[in-house]
């Protein structure tokens, strides 16, 4: 079989096309000149501005519901609570200290300067809860989380319950600080 194969690679007809193949692909002829697009360039110029809301009118697309479309769930508010009570105690510890530094008595002239105000105890009291509430949540929630840094009370079920007694300590602890 081998040598039926090698000698039919030797017949004349293959080693006649081996010998024709230059010619071939000297005489080529392609048609490239026919194909060739014409380019016509445009100066550039930018797109309009165009504000998006009324981009997303003029496309007819609808609005995106994004918070409209969600119940409010305990877990959502108290993380938002959670994050404004650490901005409220910043602000408290910015405005001590800013003002430490630029008022000209300290913090018992301005203790007396309150008692010389007469406000009875309702009011002094409302006023100690409102200052002591963000601290009060705030680490009623931070003991939480540093619970759930354990990894435990992480089903859903946990979550609602320790949220409702997080409400229930940081209500204490307000208490407490408002009475002292």
């Amino acid at each position: 079989m081998a040598f039926y194969s090698c000698a039919r690679l030797s017949a004349k007809p293959v080693l006649a096309s081996l010998r024709r193949l230059p010619l071939t692909l000297k005489s080529a002829h392609y048609a490239q000149a026919a194909a060739v697009p014409k380019v016509n360039f445009k100066k550039y110029e930018p797109p309009k501005p165009e504000h998006y809301d009324d981009k997303n009118a003029r496309l007819k697309r609808p609005l995106s519901p994004h918070l409209t479309i969600y119940a409010p769930q305990l877990t959502t508010l108290l993380s938002v609570s959670h994050r404004a009570a650490g901005i409220i105690l910043s602000g408290y510890a910015s405005v001590l200290g800013i003002g430490a530094l630029v008022l000209p008595h300290d913090v018992s002239h301005y203790i007396m300067m309150i008692e010389g105000l007469n406000l009875s105890p309702a009011t002094i009291f409302l006023a100690k809860f409102l200052i002591a509430a963000p601290f009060g949540y705030h680490f009623a929630n931070g003991i939480r989380h540093l619970y759930w840094d354990t990894a435990k009370g992480l089903s859903i079920k946990e979550v609602y319950s320790t949220g409702y007694a997080m409400l229930a300590t940081a209500a204490v602890i307000t208490l407490f600080l408002a009475a002292l």
